[in-house]
């Protein structure tokens, strides 16, 4: 009849169950994972994710403070480290550190502004380990001088290189000697850590500093783009205050942030966990803030 609607039976969908094919049974964890960083897969028994076994990262400027933290996780996941330092003495600390927990590293100390030595450097950690999968550019800051924060007007343009030597060429150099490497195997990720100072105007005299940090963060959005389709992922991390030394200041500081404290290397390396995973491989060409809560996007 006119103005009625007859209703014909709808098809069923059939269930769409997930497949997690691309994930691997890896048995049983390294020793340097018993203390559960690694989470069970829902539904996938003995699956984990966020699992780096079989995988070689190279950490630059990761003898000391942050630089340690992301390797010790990236360890700690079950990735063979290649530990960098301007300095061998304190890549050699943190090669101790992990495989006294009972993790795979080797240092490799070279200086990250010298495009024939990190070339070199590279190929060290490549003989003793295998190919690089992970890249995380993490030396950073002032260079091999201590940075100094001052007005741009009172800087002497001598000073200038420092900071841009170290956090934008020092990012270029590294990547470029891991990049083909990834690309013709199909699987690469590269983490920089870069600073709240290069997405934000900030009056604490860092501005070349910031320019050298925002200058890694626009090379990895284009990095990011070029490489998305041969499987290598390539995204920032800009971080936010971290720990001093001296605990007034690091009081003073916490008091500016919202959750209440400062960052600390786990922190950071945490984050770089996931994106040096296969869980992140819909993940590129994106700058991610990590900072308590001092500058929201």
């Amino acid at each position: 009849m006119w103005g009625m609607h007859h209703h014909r039976p709808r098809p069923r969908c059939p269930t769409v169950r997930p497949r997690y094919d691309h994930l691997t049974d890896l048995g049983t964890p390294n020793r340097i994972c018993d203390q559960k960083r690694s989470l069970d897969w829902p539904g996938v028994k003995g699956a984990r994710v966020f699992n780096l076994d079989g995988r070689v990262a190279l950490v630059t400027g990761a003898g000391q403070n942050v630089g340690a933290g992301i390797a010790r996780l990236l360890a700690g996941q079950g990735a063979a480290i290649a530990v960098n330092d301007l300095r061998p003495d304190r890549a050699t600390h943190t090669v101790e550190r992990i495989t006294a927990d009972g993790g795979r590293a080797v240092a490799v100390g070279f200086d990250v502004t010298d495009h024939e030595q990190v070339t070199r450097g590279v190929a060290q950690a490549e003989l003793a380990l295998g190919p690089v999968d992970i890249l995380v550019n993490n030396a950073g800051s002032g260079g091999a001088e201590e940075l100094v924060p001052m007005s741009f007007r009172d800087t002497d343009p001598a000073s200038w290189r420092g900071p841009i030597d170290v956090n934008l060429f020092g990012v270029l150099h590294c990547c470029r000697a891991v990049i083909n490497g990834m690309e013709d195997r199909g699987w690469g990720r590269i983490i920089t850590i870069s600073s709240g100072a290069a997405v934000t105007g900030l009056d604490f005299g860092v501005s070349t500093y910031a320019a050298g940090k925002g200058g890694a963060i626009s090379f990895m959005r284009h990095l990011a783009v070029e490489s998305a389709s041969k499987g290598v992922t390539a995204n920032t991390l800009a971080i936010g205050l971290m720990g001093n030394p001296d605990p007034e200041i690091t009081a003073f500081l916490a008091r500016r942030i919202p959750v209440g404290r400062t960052g600390e290397p786990d922190d950071v390396g945490h984050a770089c966990v996931y994106l040096a995973s296969n869980e992140a491989a819909w993940m590129t060409g994106q700058t991610i803030q990590i900072n308590g809560g001092s500058n929201t996007t």
